[in-house]
């Protein structure tokens, strides 16, 4: 497992030196110098749309209050967790457990609980990001920025993303994962799935409580999440205006569409190191005629990254010295 993630590390490394090798590095290095304290803006933009990440995951946990207090409790784990899943090659997915451990430790949520939230929340993203890229990709259908071979593949692509979602959603709504185990707990060679067969169920039954008897909140909180991610084309649209080449609002949402949808894609590489920069490249360069300020955009996301993963570190280097306090 080691030597995958490695060789993974290594792909995106190889991407990314591809992707500098398509440009002047000169001429992108002194448009990301322009960006100066503008750099603060995109911080503050992404400090918005994180906190609304947050919250939307707080939605997620029903037997907790959606106050102040918890909002910056789950802000602060999540702040822990995404450093983690931003340099794990799982998806998105290797800080996830640290998330539930913190909630434990600290805060006395038990690992059912929340377990179930990140599930959820991780449901509530995908959905709300669907609907993000269908409109981009509206977008992108209704200007001439990529060749009609190009469309073709985002369509296939963005297919795929909505079908994964649905099956990803129907498979809580319907408890299929419970009946699937239920099964294959009646067939000789599977007895031993009997001793957790009950925790399957308790999932799936906190899944479709939550789906069934809070509607209003997955409502709101799909349309908070879409919100975050429009504050990725606001970053987007900023940062061309910082590096003093502004683009439409249009403009800007296409161009983190391709980006996120590129993201999603690449999950298997550390932080889509190689991947997230040649999205930009490619598109940007499209829109602009300029693949350096592509680039330029890319690596000015790619600093907001560090430092945000950074201080996602710091916080939890906080966490390992509190002994915590379960409620």
């Amino acid at each position: 497992m080691r030597i995958l993630k490695l060789l993974y590390f290594v792909l995106g490394v190889a991407l990314l030196a591809v992707v500098v090798g398509e440009t002047d590095i000169g001429e992108v290095l002194s448009l990301v110098l322009k960006i100066g304290w503008g750099l603060l803006a995109i911080l503050a933009i992404y400090f918005a749309a994180f906190a609304i990440d947050s919250f939307t995951w707080l939605m997620a946990m029903p037997n907790q209050p959606m106050n102040a207090l918890w909002t910056f409790r789950t802000w602060a784990v999540r702040m822990v967790g995404e450093a983690f899943n931003n340099v794990i090659p799982a998806a998105s997915m290797g800080g996830e457990p640290v998330k539930a451990v913190l909630l434990k430790k600290h805060y006395g949520v038990g690992y059912r609980e929340a377990a179930a939230s990140l599930i959820l929340a991780k449901t509530i993203n995908m959905v709300s990001l669907c609907l993000f890229l269908v409109i981009g990709f509206g977008l992108v259908i209704a200007s001439d920025v990529l060749t009609p071979s190009a469309k073709s593949v985002a369509a296939v692509g963005l297919s795929a993303l909505v079908l994964a979602t649905f099956l990803f959603f129907a498979v809580q709504r319907y408890r299929i994962t419970s009946l699937a185990g239920t099964w294959l707990s009646r067939q000789s060679f599977a007895k031993r799935l009997e001793d957790v067969l009950h925790h399957i169920h308790d999932m799936d039954e906190r899944l479709v409580e939550f789906y069934t008897q809070y509607r209003g909140r997955m409502f709101w909180a799909v349309l908070l999440a879409f919100a975050n991610w429009v504050l990725g084309a606001v970053e987007v649209y900023y940062a061309m205006m910082f590096l003093g080449h502004p683009v439409s609002w249009m403009d800007a949402w296409i161009i983190e569409s391709v980006a996120q949808m590129v993201r999603t894609g690449t999950f298997f590489i550390p932080a889509s190191i190689g991947a997230q920069e040649g999205a930009f490249l490619v598109i940007s360069g499209a829109i602009t005629g300029s693949p350096s300020l592509g680039l330029a955009v890319g690596i000015v996301r790619r600093l907001r990254e560090i430092i945000w993963i950074a201080c996602g570190f710091a916080f939890g280097a906080v966490y390992s010295l509190s002994a915590g306090s379960a409620e």
